[in-house]
């Protein structure tokens, strides 16, 4: 056997692999031939390396298109492909093909770092190229990655010119995907009604995409659509397609999307269909289930689903249960659960500690939640970001130690961003610290300069405070910039059906039934000592426009009409999208007293379990 001349490489001599060492240990130099054969044999990051070197000793060019082609190709099927280096041997290819020009920007695509695929688009048209059906979904993947939406209607438009946006389900399949996660929901939706031809990705993307970005019932919408035939427009048109039928994807946006809502029957449905399948099994589905009903206030059933998941939990699955313990008003128990976590031997991550200081934020325990927070960089060695930083200047808020918050944001390591801000300023307007509360809004301006809910936190500030004169010029510099008002509504399901109320709605169907209902509601609360709670209504008007103000807040229209369509005994669920105000709490933990039912009230921060006339949250939220 012929031996390689001296002073070969270091990476030569660090062992040979497989087809490498039987195939290279024959002949040297060896020839093109067995080098591609070699880089189409999926070898490992050191065997490529060594065939890499022996190319350069053999004197076989990478710069021919052919070479570096495989060359690139078999970084890309790397489990971790090096970007960098496919780049610097992708910058040696004379003229690459459209082929390699498709890898190299599919690489940077799907790495942490996506901008560079971007560039190539253009240096592919200058070399004369035309892009094909996968340069294009590479492309907006990277566009989807970085949230560049015009960018991507950039490329949407040249995938037009070439003719490939509408006979490539791959294409348009790519385009939904951008325009959901870069939240351009009516492009999204105008694009998938276009769609002659809809396959499985197509339905999971558009469903996902309106799950995750806050509009659960068009993901509801689409998943019914799905499982019916869509007819033909004009009789010109081909036979309708077939239902598709869900994959585990689709369940997960879809249990997602019944979280979001709190359509915990339908929730219910689709767990038993998960069942039936056997898709109940997967991890990410039971993560999902975790979720859907922690967010639906039955953390029991998301207990029993953790508890099942023995052999499949991840530290996923251990953090959706510890923030669904802390939001439904069970710090202790998800703080507990945190311990058999670390028993169990799974690291925590970050987001777990967000769930473990959302859990002592909640439940008042200020030591606790400074020593959680020590513990991070300490046990962990988690370094705590701006996240965790907030949910400790909520702590302290909620505890009233609004003071210490403040030199609390003023000592973080890093700059404090609106958030942080808006929740000084939310304790400060709970706390009537309406100092603080304007030093919290002047930052806001800066940072974050029209935000709604800053202008509302400020009102109602000044509102507690009577400083009525502030009010309206707050309110004036409202409309003066167009900010509106986030306005509260209530959800509840019933049957297969969402229905949503708004303060003082009189659009639904049975709104006659449901005022007269809240009249016999408020005298039976009266004959339990019940006193409205004006100082909740922060507007300079008299108390007996108060009391009815209050009377028809959007929750307690929910559940007058829950009371209504339900038989006794059955437990009331509601989602409220802003927080629930101390007259409605009161009122609540009366209803659950006087009508003998479980209330459970989601809010925008936490759950409320009403139940003998007590709130778990033992009036702390």
């Amino acid at each position: 056997m012929r031996r390689p001349p001296s002073g070969r490489s270091p990476v030569l001599d660090s062992g040979l692999a497989g087809p490498l060492s039987a195939s290279c240990s024959s002949s040297w130099p060896f020839s093109r031939r067995q080098c591609l054969d070699l880089l189409q044999s999926r070898p490992s990051l050191s065997a490529l390396k060594q065939i890499h070197a022996r190319t350069l000793r053999a004197g076989v060019p990478v710069s021919s298109a052919d070479l570096g082609k495989h060359l690139i190709l078999a970084i890309a099927t790397l489990p971790s492909p090096l970007v960098a280096y496919a780049e610097r041997v992708f910058c040696l290819i004379c003229r690459p093909s459209v082929f390699t020009y498709n890898t190299i920007i599919r690489l940077h695509a799907e790495s942490d770092s996506p901008g560079p695929a971007l560039p190539l688009l253009p240096r592919m048209l200058a070399a004369g190229l035309w892009p094909d059906t996968h340069t294009y979904p590479f492309l907006l993947k990277a566009c989807a990655k970085l949230l560049y939406g015009r960018d991507g209607k950039v490329i949407h438009g040249r995938a037009v010119h070439d003719g490939l946006a509408v006979g490539s389900v791959f294409v348009q399949n790519s385009l939904l995907h951008l325009y959901a996660a870069c939240g351009l929901f009516e492009s999204a939706h105008q694009l998938f009604e276009e769609m002659p031809v809809r396959n499985l990705v197509t339905w999971n993307t558009i469903i996902n995409g309106f799950a995750i970005n806050g509009r659960p019932n068009e993901a509801l919408t689409l998943y019914r659509d799905m499982m019916t035939p869509r007819p033909p427009s004009t009789e010109e048109q081909p036979a309708v397609q077939d239902p598709v039928e869900p994959d585990g994807f689709t369940m997960v946006s879809l249990l997602s999307a019944c979280a979001e809502l709190g359509a915990l029957v339908l929730g219910r449905r689709v767990h038993v269909y998960l069942w039936k399948v056997g898709l109940d099994r997967n991890s990410h589905v039971g993560n999902a289930l975790i979720d859907l009903y922690a967010k639906c206030g039955t953390i029991g059933d998301a207990r029993k689903v953790f508890d099942e998941m023995a052999h499949t939990r991840t530290a996923v699955s251990w953090t959706s249960l510890i923030v669904g313990l802390a939001v439904n008003g069970f710090g202790k128990e998800a703080l507990g659960l945190f311990g058999d976590m670390g028993r169990a031997g799974l690291s925590p991550t970050e987001i777990t500690f967000v769930g473990v200081l959302y859990a002592c934020s909640h439940c008042g325990l200020v030591d606790d939640g400074f020593r959680y927070f020590d513990r991070m960089r300490m046990d962990y060695g988690i370094a705590p970001k701006i996240e965790h930083f907030g949910c400790m200047v909520d702590l302290l808020g909620r505890a009233g130690l609004v003071d210490r918050a403040y030199s609390f944001i003023l000592g973080m390591p890093m700059e404090p961003n609106a958030v942080v801000w808006r929740t000084l300023l939310g304790a400060c307007a709970m706390h009537k610290r309406t100092d603080l509360g304007e030093a919290a809004w002047a930052r806001l301006e800066q940072l974050d300069p029209g935000h709604s809910g800053d202008f509302v936190l400020l009102s109602n500030l000044y509102a507690s405070d009577r400083r009525w004169e502030d009010v309206h010029r707050i309110r004036r510099s409202m409309v003066k910039g167009g900010v509106k008002k986030t306005p509260g509504h209530t959800m509840v399901e019933l049957g297969n059906n969402v229905h949503e109320f708004v303060m003082g709605d009189r659009s639904h169907p049975e709104s006659d039934a449901i005022y007269g209902f809240l009249e016999e509601i408020a005298v039976r609360l009266r004959r339990e000592g019940y006193a409205a709670r004006t100082t909740d209504v922060l507007a300079d008007i008299e108390e007996e426009e108060k009391e009815t103000a209050l009377s028809y807040h959007s929750e307690r229209l929910a559940i007058a009409y829950a009371l209504l369509k339900t038989t006794p005994g059955t437990t009331i669920r509601i989602v409220k999208n802003l927080r629930v105000c101390e007259d409605c709490h009161l009122a609540t933990k009366l209803m659950s007293k006087v009508y003998d039912r479980e209330i459970v009230v989601r809010d925008r921060s936490r759950f409320h379990h009403f139940k003998g006339g007590f709130c778990s949250c033992k009036d702390y939220w």
